[in-house]
């Protein structure tokens, strides 16, 4: 079934329809909610949510891009959704101090495989996991990134750097020897 088939079907509500899009997009989609969530038990509620949300929401898809991208979008909203009610930010600082803070180095994590660096990335402090996601997984830029999680520009980079500066400690010493470091 193609994507024009799945959306005509799913907004028809047409449950072969739905079940073939979710077919098609489930995994993608779970790897997208379980960078957001600290263990799989609340990805699966971050995922379970954003379909629901793709399938009332379906009708605002306008095809001008890719389906899996409209798709990856409400599920990085439902995700950022769970996490302010969680209120991740609560107890956040605007420190720009936290520039000094090393860099994760990426030849050290080069030779992980993607599950390693996902355990990893988990480990964060949600506020931490969050803006990470949203900068260096997502690409949005750290205005953007205040705007949506109601904090300053200056929080986003300082949360972004000191997740760099965590990731570090959480690399396996092996992996940071191996490099010098």
């Amino acid at each position: 079934m193609t994507d024009e088939q799945m959306v005509a079907g799913c907004l028809s509500g047409d449950r072969i329809a739905q079940k073939a899009l979710y077919q098609a997009y489930a995994r993608k989609m779970m790897s997208i909610c379980m960078r957001y969530a600290p263990n799989r038990e609340q990805a699966q509620d971050i995922l379970q949510d954003g379909f629901v949300k793709v399938f009332q929401k379906m009708d605002h898809y306008r095809g001008e891009g890719p389906l899996g991208g409209w798709i990856a979008r409400t599920m990085v909203n439902t995700a950022l959704d769970h996490l302010r009610r969680n209120k991740p930010f609560e107890h956040s600082q605007d420190l720009t101090e936290a520039e000094h803070l090393h860099a994760v180095d990426e030849r050290s994590i080069g030779a992980m495989s993607a599950d390693e660096i996902l355990a990893l990335i988990q480990q964060l402090p949600s506020g931490y996991r969050t803006v990470f996601n949203l900068f260096a997984v997502e690409g949005y830029p750290h205005k953007e990134i205040g705007e949506m999680l109601g904090i300053s520009e200056n929080t986003s980079k300082s949360q972004f750097m000191k997740a760099r500066a965590y990731l570090r400690k959480l690399l396996p010493k092996e992996t940071v020897e191996m490099h010098g470091r």
